[in-house]
């Protein structure tokens, strides 16, 4: 197989996809953790969405997004968890008398004695789509439990208990912790976790290693709340654990780095922003929790007094100029803008957006990545937003001074501009962009309206009691 397989692997050379020394060391890695080559190379930094498309297209078979598939729980029990993860394949819809599989590699050679003994035991033909292997692996273990799902705490009672060090000495190969990874309680353990922080109702998950244990911190209503700490010796397996599910280099302890996982919650699509950093004993990571569901775009929902509510509605229906608002991190500023554009989006106004990033996907919303990396900042998003005829312009932050002139300069030419600035107060803004290099006459003519905010503490409905003071 691997000899049929080299000459794809050349063609993806050739196309840039990879390089000659990822492929070697993936080949190298696949004896130490049992892992696909194209898994592996995605642990060195390749893009393994682009590797399982450009598979798919090489064998003329369907590519399957597994993270945003729709599949069929009655085919979940078609085919045992030990088999699937054998072969690294998983259910996904049958049409007529045929089931479509996704698997991470077309060429695995018990593939076509699987097919057959589908074809003996149900009666049915089996098709195959190209999915990366890390989405495989990801739905087998959420779709095909080997037992009933465990709590949280249960997890972290079995870790306890258990003898098995995991721990990866600085001395010992690096491939090991991907061995770690495999381990099936640190992949339940951080499963629960990330379900438990979205039952709690937390914005942020923080998990921190230090000398002698291991925190795992919730931001809840503001505030950052303990949980139950795991055994220390699994840190370095939890830590890239959650590495691989962000599709991050294990291998790379040394610079922070930033990622995004897509898991299921009772039946929520959650994504998560994951940013990893490193720290004296080990590698912070901090999750922040985007969940649609619990996104709010009513602004009569927001906590307005309604005179400033009044005032709000009537500059947003402004045809041209800008709005600023302002606040700390995490009080709130982004879901305000959302709910801003979502309130005067309508079929005859292009709402364009650049973002850092793109946290919500919104409905007839022209959203773009800001990827400073890509030469894609937001000044130069704005100067290409000026020429897609754009009603109303969305800035994530106005950062620096180029941003500043050119979302001024829209203002005054006839675009509705809303934006962010990190400052504490609303007076403080005029001062801010007078930092930046704007003009005091240019403020006065294209600032509409200053909104300051912050993320106030409610008092819980279910437990509040009366008291008297």
């Amino acid at each position: 197989m691997e000899d049929i397989m080299a000459g794809i692997w050349r063609e993806m050379i050739n196309q840039g996809l990879i390089t000659e020394e990822m492929l070697v060391k993936a080949k190298e890695m696949r004896s130490e953790n049992k892992n696909g080559i194209g898994f592996n190379l995605a642990l060195l930094g390749a893009d393994e969405e682009a590797i399982a498309k450009y598979t798919a297209g090489h064998y003329g078979t369907e590519y399957i997004d597994l993270l945003a598939a729709e599949v069929d729980p009655a085919l979940l029990s078609i085919i045992p968890r030990e088999k699937a993860e054998k072969l690294t394949v998983f259910p996904v819809k049958k049409i007529g008398n045929t089931i479509l599989f996704a698997c991470a590699d077309p060429l695995h050679p018990e593939l076509s004695s699987f097919i057959k003994d589908m074809n003996f035991q149900v009666g049915l033909e089996v098709e195959f789509g190209v999915s990366p292997e890390s989405y495989i692996k990801l739905a087998i273990e959420q779709g095909l439990p080997k037992e009933q799902k465990s709590s949280m705490q249960d997890t972290l009672n079995e870790l306890s208990s258990n003898d098995i060090d995991l721990e990866v000495m600085k001395d010992a190969p690096q491939a090991e912790d991907a061995e770690a990874v495999d381990e099936a309680p640190v992949i339940r353990l951080c499963n629960s976790l990330i379900a438990d922080a979205v039952e709690k109702g937390a914005s942020d998950i923080h998990i921190e290693p230090f000398e002698k244990e291991m925190k795992i911190r919730y931001r809840i209503d503001g505030s950052l709340i303990e949980q139950p700490q795991p055994p220390i010796k699994y840190k370095r397996a939890i830590i890239s654990r959650f590495k691989v599910m962000s599709r991050l280099d294990i291998m790379e302890r040394r610079k922070p780095q930033d990622g995004r996982i897509k898991i299921k919650v009772k039946e929520k699509t959650i994504d998560l922003r994951v940013s990893t950093l490193p720290v004296v004993w080990g590698e912070k990571i901090v999750m922040r929790i985007l969940d649609q569901t619990n996104l709010n775009l009513d602004l009569t929902k927001l906590g307005f007094e309604q005179a400033e509510l009044d005032k709000f509605n009537k500059a947003i229906h402004n045809p041209y100029g800008i709005i600023l608002v302002t606040g700390p991190t995490g009080s709130g500023k982004t879901t305000t803008l959302y709910s801003a554009i979502s309130t005067i989006n309508d079929p005859d106004v292009n709402i364009m957006t650049a973002e850092d990033p793109v946290e919500y996907n919104l409905p007839s919303i022209n959203q773009v990545q800001v990827m400073p990396e890509a030469d894609m900042t937001f000044a130069n998003a704005l100067r290409a937003f000026l020429r897609q005829d754009p009603d109303v312009i969305m800035v994530g932050e106005i950062r620096d001074q180029e941003t500043a002139e050119i979302a001024i300069k829209a203002a005054l030419t006839g675009h509705l501009v809303i934006s962010t600035l990190h400052t504490n107060d609303a007076p403080t803004t005029i001062s801010r962009l007078e930092d930046m290099g704007i003009e005091p006459f240019y403020i006065g003519s294209a600032v509409i309206l200053v909104l300051a905010q912050r993320l106030v503490k409610k008092v819980c409905s279910s437990c509040r009691t009366e008291a008297s003071y």
